[in-house]
C-alpha cells in the first residue's frame, strides 16, 4: 500500500473519530430552544425522482454581535457563532437546499477530510457562484457538518467547508460586505434527531481548540431535526 493511500485512509479514519467525539459533547451541551423551520420551495428533480424541496438560510459570524444572542452579543460577545439560530427543522425524504453566508476569516484545517464536500446530491457545493468538490484546506473559516443515525434506520452525513473571507476584506469593526456565499443541496432520509457542528477548531484558544463556542449549542453547534411532513 503506497504512502498516499495510507495517508488518505488515515485522514478519513481521523475524520470519523473527530465526528464521534464532537457528537458526544454537542449532544450533552446546553440547548437553545429556538428552531428555524425550512421554507417550502416546490419540488426538485433529484436522482431519487421528484421530491419536495425546502430551503434554509443561515450565516456564520466572527463574533456574536450579529443579533442572534441579543443586541450586546449576550454572555459571550466575542465568540464566533452561527445565526440567526442553531437548531433547524426539515422534512424527511425531501431535498434540502441550504445557503450560508460566511463572514469570518480562517486558517488551516486540522483535518483535510473536512475540506471536501460530502453528502450533497451531486457531491458539489456552490461557492460564490462556482461549483466545487473541495476547497483549499489552508483557508477555511468554518464547516457545517451534520451527522448521526435516526433510530438505526437512516444515517445522515453532510459536511460542507466554508472558505474563509480574505483578511484584506475583513474590517476592523463590524462585518465584511463581501461574505463567502455557499449553497448546497442534499436529500433527507427517515425522521430523526441529528446534531451538527463546525469542524474547524475555532474554540477558546486552548491546545484542543474544540472548547468554548464549539462545544456550546447556540454558537458553533446545534440540533438538526428531520421530521415527517
Amino acid at each position: 500500500m503506497n504512502k498516499r493511500l495510507i495517508a488518505a485512509l488515515g485522514t478519513v479514519v481521523l475524520g470519523g473519530v473527530v465526528i464521534a467525539g464532537v457528537g458526544t459533547y454537542v449532544a450533552s451541551a446546553k440547548n437553545d430552544s429556538r428552531v428555524l423551520v425550512a421554507t417550502p420551495a416546490g419540488t426538485l428533480d433529484t436522482p431519487q425522482g421528484k421530491l419536495p424541496h425546502y430551503t434554509l438560510d443561515m450565516a456564520a459570524y466572527p463574533d456574536s454581535m450579529a443579533g442572534s444572542h441579543g443586541k450586546d452579543g449576550g454572555v459571550h460577545a466575542d465568540w464566533v457563532t452561527y445565526g440567526p439560530v442553531t437548531n433547524f427543522q426539515v422534512p424527511a425524504h425531501s431535498a434540502i437546499t441550504i445557503t450560508i453566508k460566511q463572514y469570518d476569516s480562517g486558517e488551516r484545517l486540522t483535518n483535510d477530510f473536512f475540506a471536501g464536500v460530502h453528502g450533497t446530491i451531486d457531491g458539489t457545493a456552490i461557492v460564490n457562484g462556482v461549483s466545487v468538490k473541495s476547497v483549499d484546506p489552508e483557508a477555511v473559516g468554518h464547516t457545517f457538518t451534520v451527522h448521526g443515525l435516526a433510530d438505526a434506520k437512516s444515517e445522515l452525513f453532510v459536511s460542507i467547508p466554508l472558505p474563509a473571507v480574505p483578511e484584506s476584506k475583513m474590517p476592523d469593526t463590524g462585518y465584511t460586505t463581501s461574505p463567502t456565499i455557499v449553497t448546497f443541496t442534499f436529500i433527507t432520509g427517515d425522521a430523526g434527531d441529528f446534531v451538527w457542528n463546525c469542524e474547524y477548531p475555532c474554540g477558546d484558544g486552548t491546545t484542543a481548540r474544540f472548547g468554548g463556542p464549539m462545544s456550546t449549542q447556540g454558537y458553533m453547534s446545534g440540533n438538526f431535526h428531520v421530521v415527517n411532513a
